[in-house]
């Protein structure tokens, strides 16, 4: 049987060379030569083998009308947190990618994830390719998971793994990680870009013709993006990014992409000595404990995905230099500048000789607009001195003209906010309900000079 050749194709000018250079010969481009395959003949076809029947068989051609929609099946993993992030369960055939920091617990929360499908009467296989089986029976015993009867395959080769999972045809199997595993067709090491996506496309096309689940686990950068190209986010069908303080025993699981489910959906778990624990009311993980109200904070409601959420927004602000510093955690840093400027041009609140120090409690990283007003209250009650009044919450978007912008699903918002016992809120006047909300005392307001007025007459 002939053998594969390997050849090296530039992405800027589609030209090939037999052997990697730093230059591409026809374009001149550097470092643009990534590795392929090419067959050996015609006859020759290396998606051919059993695990891509499924794929290899030509459907005829149907007006979208004509073709029967049935719902997706899923099957809960035995950790509530989790499910909520996958959109309900696992789905048969789907392929789903978690990244994280080293020592953040993807290993662990997947290791608890496939006990409890194994005690639930499903087959499961953990391939780990970084630790011995012996590495990942003491994990175990340390989780309390010592009768556990996962089974485990110590192995990188990508030809070894497919036939394995085509042999046992496990329920759900775990690829640990997707960086170590190399393909015996390619030359380049484990983890390089040729060997990431040759071997990621391989268990993703043995998953679809197959049905079994496949979870991939990725390494992150130091920027915290997935390491490898781009495509391998585009394979999958649902991407994870485990996030978190490793010096913090919160964690959060967080949907970007998802085939299946909500996109931005969170998880939040508890990092204990038996493992990761769901948290039933994340919201306290980002309200500080204060015994009476500082100056400096305010609370609002934001939403990750269909939850939600409580979080505490810090302000410090004090005498600045010549360059006073602008400074975000957990907020975007650019919007802090275009927030003190709409704040000194139409409320009269003046930091341009202030530092201020902006935080989100609890590590959580806000991104939606709704965050607005909270923010431009924490800092004007930081420069003044004076607390917002007990149970106070804020939310809504803030534009360049002074208007106060109505922020998505305000009705589920003031209802959290008024179950966890807060009385005061500052809204947009699109967000005002029709029927009052008992216990909770709204002021709907346009323009940031009016909720700063309504704040002010509270004393």
């Amino acid at each position: 049987m002939a053998k594969d050749k390997t050849l090296f194709t530039c992405t800027e000018c589609g030209g090939t060379t037999p052997r990697w250079l730093g230059k591409c010969p026809s374009c001149s481009a550097w470092n643009t030569l990534i590795e392929s395959v090419v067959e050996a003949g015609p006859g020759k076809n290396r998606y051919s083998g059993t695990q891509f029947a499924g794929l290899a068989q030509v459907q005829a051609v149907m007006p979208l009308a004509a073709i029967e929609a049935t719902d997706i099946a899923r099957t809960p993993s035995g950790i509530g947190e989790l499910d909520r992030v996958l959109g309900g369960g696992i789905v048969e055939g789907g392929v789903v990618l978690i990244g994280g920091d080293p020592g953040i617990g993807k290993s662990t929360l997947l290791l608890q994830a496939l006990d409890a499908l194994q005690r639930a009467g499903l087959p499961t296989l953990y391939v780990t390719g970084e630790e011995s089986g012996a590495q990942v029976a003491l994990r175990s015993r340390r989780l309390g998971l010592d009768q556990s009867q996962v089974n485990v395959l110590a192995e990188i080769q990508l030809e070894k793994i497919l036939a394995t999972i085509e042999s046992m045809q496990p329920a759900v199997a775990v690829i640990d990680s997707i960086q170590t595993v190399y393909s015996d067709q390619l030359t380049s090491a484990p983890g390089s870009v040729a060997q990431v996506r040759e071997c990621a496309a391989h268990l993703t096309r043995c998953a679809k013709a197959s049905g079994v689940a496949i979870v991939l686990v990725g390494h992150v950068t130091k920027e915290g993006a997935l390491a490898g190209p781009r495509v391998l986010e585009h394979m999958v069908d649902t991407v994870l990014y485990f996030e978190g303080d490793t010096h913090s025993q919160f964690r959060l699981v967080r949907a970007i992409k998802n085939r299946f489910g909500a996109v931005n959906e969170i998880g939040v778990f508890a990092m204990t000595e038996k493992g990761l624990k769901g948290v039933s009311n994340p919201s306290a993980i980002f309200l500080s404990q204060h015994s009476e109200p500082v100056p400096g904070s305010c609370v609002m409601v934001t939403l990750e995905g269909t939850r939600p959420l409580l979080v505490e927004i810090q302000a410090l602000v004090d005498s600045g230099g010549p360059s006073p510093r602008r400074l975000s955690v957990g907020l975007d840093k650019d919007r802090l500048a275009m927030l003190l400027a709409v704040l000194h041009r139409h409320a009269g609140v003046a930091c341009v000789d202030q530092d201020v120090f902006v935080n989100a409690v609890g590590g959580v990283r806000i991104s939606e607009p709704a965050a607005d007003l909270a923010v431009m209250l924490a800092i004007t009650s930081s420069l003044r001195g004076k607390a917002l009044p007990q149970g106070f919450i804020a939310f809504g978007e803030v534009g360049l003209a002074g208007e106060v912008r109505p922020a998505p699903r305000g009705q589920e918002r003031l209802r959290e906010a008024a179950k966890l016992g807060f009385s005061v809120a500052v809204v947009p006047k699109a967000n005002a309900p029709k029927k009052p909300i008992e216990g909770l005392t709204i002021h709907a307001v346009e323009r940031v000079e009016e909720a700063m007025n309504v704040v002010r007459s509270m004393g």
